[in-house]
């Protein structure tokens, strides 16, 4: 293996430069050529290619986003946008590839491997920490602390006005930012899609317990029963007459500096990723379980799910 290649797809997250850094380092400390591909998988079926020195690196690891770029390609999705890719790959002779994203650019990444023989390992990039295989993904731990910083804000307001605020978070179907920082901000009530959201529940500590005037509910965008902070607020107001404001925090939660605990598992994860393709590994997301790199089968990532650890339910219900 002499020329390997890194991409970072989908949505971005906090650390996918740290992880770059690493693997262009590692790669050129272990004797390989280093190849960006510059846009996601749009980029590689375009031939968007530029080659990774050292000094390409110089100051990133603290940097949001992602010096690569990203997309999210529909082209890429049919069989003719993945095979506009491969040849991309091997008229270039690139002999590997990295892979950063989520379950879309893993699954993209499988088929390439399965159509095409293309030698690939995956590795963890997503603020929703929903991939299994991993303990957590890179820009997961940003995502937490950016959210947690606007909660605390926004509860400066709610013990100001005695008003109940429902906050949004991130996570897609998986609430996993949501139970992280509904604990970490105390929050009085945490909405997540793999529990059901009992209004009953809520209103009991909102009248019996005093919340009324610094009430803090958390949910998480995929939601479950309610689907985000509006919908939540407008049951409240048809069920218990209760006026709740909504803060959405969108996407503010993939920006800013990566935390230094995301600054170093990106860097394991990097040296890893081209460490594993030395040894022959493939068709894996090269993941970090307590410490630990593993190697999961692609599917697996995707067909088993991240289940919330039960004590984090526990915590909860027990601090609200």
């Amino acid at each position: 293996m002499k020329r390997i290649a890194i991409l970072t797809s989908g949505g971005d997250a906090p650390g996918m430069n740290a992880h770059i850094r690493a693997v262009v380092r590692t790669g050129l400390a272990r004797g390989l050529e280093v190849i960006g591909v510059v846009g996601g998988y749009e980029g590689l079926m375009e031939g968007n290619f530029r080659n990774l020195e050292r000094k390409d690196t110089v100051n990133i690891v603290s940097q949001g986003g992602t010096i690569l770029k990203t997309s999210r390609s529909e082209v890429f999705l049919s069989k003719e946008g993945r095979a506009k890719g491969a040849k991309n790959l091997k008229d270039n002779n690139i002999d590997g590839l990295i892979a950063c994203g989520g379950d879309g650019t893993l699954k993209g990444a499988h088929a390439l491997f399965k159509e095409h023989g293309i030698r690939i390992v995956g590795t963890p990039g997503t603020i929703d920490n929903d991939l299994y295989g991993t303990y957590y993904t890179i820009g997961f731990d940003t995502a937490c602390n950016t959210a947690a910083e606007a909660i605390d804000r926004v509860r400066d307001t709610a013990d100001s006005h005695g008003r109940v605020f429902i906050v949004e978070v991130m996570g897609r179907h998986e609430g996993h930012i949501a139970m992280e920082v509904g604990i970490s901000c105390g929050a009085e009530y945490i909405s997540v899609p793999e529990a059901v959201t009992n209004l009953e529940i809520l209103y009991e500590k909102y009248t019996q317990l005093g919340f009324h005037n610094r009430t803090i509910i958390v949910i998480g965008e995929g939601g479950g029963k309610y689907k985000g902070a509006y919908e939540l607020a407008e049951a409240l107001k048809t069920e218990y007459n209760i006026d709740a404001k909504c803060a959405v925090l969108g996407h503010i939660q993939r920006g800013g500096s990566p935390t230094v605990r995301d600054r170093t598992l990106a860097s394991h994860l990097g040296l890893s990723a081209v460490d594993a393709l030395l040894a022959g590994k493939t068709n894996v997301l090269v993941g970090r379980v307590h410490h630990n790199i593993t190697y999961t089968p692609f599917p697996e990532t995707w067909t088993k799910r991240k289940e919330l650890q039960p004590y984090m339910f526990d915590l909860a219900e027990l601090l609200a």
